[in-house]
């Protein structure tokens, strides 16, 4: 749907060579998504930062593993969110009203979507082109459907947001391989002081990228 550079709404004219996961890194095995939710969120983040010629896409910079990780931590389980009854659907500056975590709506959102997809074209939807996955995202985000009591809009939320943390978190958390995200917008990274260089306007900042541990672009 968009590049990554859209993602962030910035641009770079160089591709990181180092972007891409290594061919002898093993591959990521899924502790929360089971295999048909892994293939639906793998089709899904693709198509939401797809590689282009600006930039690596979601898939080589590893989102579905961050997305992944994710499942496992406090957020995951709503321990950061006030989760309360009652759930009273009104303005948004009621905030979020629903009885579902990240890990529910997940397992919610990827399961309507799944079925949505497959009584509307008869196939799943890692098996569709990307077009037609555009369209049905475009769908998603739009709340063309309701999947029980969770609205369509409120998973494509999720998945998009949680596919920009992925792009563009330090690598420690599962994305940004090679710090290719970092790397496509500019971003110098964690560096820990950058007061020579606040008052320098115009100048080209001349340092990598560098993330948390120390790993450089």
């Amino acid at each position: 749907m968009q590049g990554l550079a859209g993602a962030a709404a910035l641009t770079s004219t160089t591709l990181p060579v180092n972007a891409a996961r290594s061919a002898s890194e093993p591959a990521y095995s899924p502790t929360f998504f089971t295999p048909a939710e892994w293939a639906f969120l793998h089709a899904a983040c693709d198509r939401l930062i797809p590689e282009d010629a600006v930039g690596p896409g979601a898939i080589a910079l590893g989102v579905p593993e961050f997305i992944d990780r994710q499942m496992a931590t406090p957020y995951a389980f709503g321990k950061l969110w006030y989760m309360q009854a009652p759930f009273v659907q009104g303005p948004a500056n009621l905030g979020y009203q629903l009885p579902y975590a990240p890990r529910d709506i997940y397992r919610k959102g990827i399961a309507g979507a799944a079925a949505f997809v497959q009584a509307k074209y008869g196939k799943a939807f890692q098996d569709l082109d990307a077009a037609t996955r555009d369209e049905v995202l475009t769908g998603l985000e739009k709340g063309d459907a309701l999947f029980g009591d969770l609205p369509a809009k409120v998973f494509f939320a999720q998945l998009l947001g949680n596919t920009m943390e992925g792009a563009f978190a330090d690598p420690s958390h599962g994305g940004n391989k090679g710090l290719g995200g970092w790397t496509t917008i500019g971003f110098p990274g964690a560096r820990a002081d950058f007061m020579d260089w606040v008052d320098q306007y115009g100048k080209q900042y001349p340092l990598g990228t560098v993330s948390i541990s120390g790993e450089t672009a």
